[in-house]
């Protein structure tokens, strides 16, 4: 027999799902920053791989959600640049889990993966396994997963880019300031092609983006939420995915 507590919980979801698919407009690109599994596994006397396993195993469930919603993009910040710095037993670890993860998000039915950020920087361990791991295509739920991902480097690799491209035309460099614009910084940003995010999601209560998206967040909805990542639920994402679409976005009109 379920729970009061579960039950209550499940009759909430379907009273949201339903003003989803009736009312509600859906995001069609959300980004999460998925915060809060070391200091979830310290709340429960886990070990940090206990709390980053947590995590992926939850963003792999998260998917899920995304889809049965019809979202068409989520970007997951999984490993910053400033990661890479912590210890050498915690980056070996996330090494693998997130590995793991991104395996498992390959496998799943309707999602392409790409990978965003300074795959340079990345361990060359990593770097192969997830390039193994990312695939194209077309239809389907595209996952961008930010690893080695920083929004400052992101624009100035964006502007390098740029300048390069430009170069390699011929064009002198006094054409090149005077057409620069930000439709083309954006055509070289790792997310080129796609729509920037309509939501962001950020778990276990801080309220920054901590570089994350810093030029296509121009616009972005955002939402924050006091759960640590490994205790996220559906109730929470189906909760964010309405308060978006009870918003009245201006895009800085």
């Amino acid at each position: 027999m379920a729970r009061p507590v579960s039950l209550l919980y499940r009759l909430y979801e379907r009273r949201l799902l339903r003003e989803l698919e009736t009312s509600v407009p859906v995001p069609r690109h959300v980004g999460v920053i998925t915060d809060g599994n070391r200091r979830w596994a310290k709340e429960f006397g886990a070990t940090t791989a206990d709390g980053h396993r947590a995590g992926a195993d939850k963003i792999v469930e998260f998917l899920g959600w995304c889809q049965e919603v019809d979202v068409e993009i989520v970007t997951l910040y999984v490993l910053s640049k400033e990661n890479l710095a912590r210890s050498a037993d915690e980056v070996a670890v996330l090494i693998e889990i997130i590995s793991d993860m991104v395996e498992r998000i390959a496998k799943l039915d309707g999602v392409w993966v790409q990978l965003v950020g300074d795959l340079e920087i990345l361990p060359p361990d990593l770097r192969q396994r997830l390039e193994a791991a990312s695939c194209s295509g077309e239809g389907g739920m595209r996952v961008n997963v930010a690893v080695g991902y920083g929004g400052r480097q992101e624009i100035v690799n964006a502007v390098k880019s740029l300048l390069r491209t430009r170069q390699d035309e011929g064009t002198d460099l006094e054409t090149i300031i005077a057409e620069l614009s930000p439709e083309q910084i954006g055509a070289h940003l790792y997310t080129k092609g796609q729509p920037d995010p309509d939501l962001i999601i950020r778990s276990s209560g801080e309220q920054r983006l901590s570089g994350f998206l810093m030029w296509q967040s121009a616009y972005s909805e955002f939402y924050f939420c006091e759960t640590y990542w490994p205790d996220f639920r559906r109730t929470d994402f189906l909760r964010a995915v309405r308060d978006y679409g009870l918003r009245q976005r201006r895009f800085g009109r």
